[in-house]
């Protein structure tokens, strides 16, 4: 049997999947040195940007390697075929990727008593982590929210730094009238000051 070129396992490896993984989970699941998986990780990026037509591209976030439908074709894809979450959630991930990390108790005052919905929701899709914290909890995003959203970030300083830019060139705040969200959430998650968009 003709063995296959290590870009091809990667591929087949990481479509199967449907997950992301490390450098170190695709050598040990191929065996093979992970100096050579990272070159042909890089090869195979580079080759799928190439593709005339592609619908998938490699990404690279936080240290895992995933596939994901590009967005320009996601768009044309029936609904069925999507595995967004409900749009009812979109504004409750938005406003915690803003501010994070963010109090629930900061949530529910600005969205009412569904919050809590929301939050336990985006915890079962794995967009949010939750953590015990007084009276309340602390709300950032996850790594899923990071693939999800195409956000090449983890880290949450890094993430609610790109996502306000992504806001910002979106235009998605222009002219808005709530404006308590556009408000800061400093580290103890008490609002600090009006939040101008280009800091960080």
């Amino acid at each position: 049997m003709t063995e296959l070129a290590l870009e091809t396992l990667l591929e087949a490896t990481l479509f199967g999947s449907g997950k992301s993984m490390s450098v170190s989970e695709l050598s040990e699941s191929l065996g093979y040195e992970q100096d050579e998986i990272t070159e042909s990780l890089g090869n195979l990026q580079a080759t799928m940007k190439r593709r005339r037509g592609g619908a998938l591209r490699l990404v690279e976030i936080g240290g895992k390697w995933a596939m994901e439908v590009r967005n320009e074709v996601t768009q044309h894809l029936p609904a069925s075929t999507k595995t967004d979450m409900p749009k009812k959630l979109l504004k409750a991930a938005a406003l915690i990727a803003y501010h994070q990390p963010m109090h629930q108790s900061r949530l529910v005052e600005l969205l009412g008593q569904k919050a809590y919905d929301y939050v336990r929701e985006l915890a079962q899709y794995g967009m949010i982590q939750r953590r015990k914290e007084g009276n309340t909890r602390r709300l950032t995003t996850t790594r899923r929210f990071s693939e999800a959203f195409g956000c090449p970030h983890t880290d949450l300083r890094k993430v609610r730094k790109w996502f306000r830019e992504q806001v910002t060139d979106a235009g998605l705040f222009d002219g808005m009238q709530e404006v308590d969200a556009l408000q800061e959430v400093g580290e103890d998650g008490l609002i600090q000051a009006t939040l101008p968009l280009e800091e960080e």
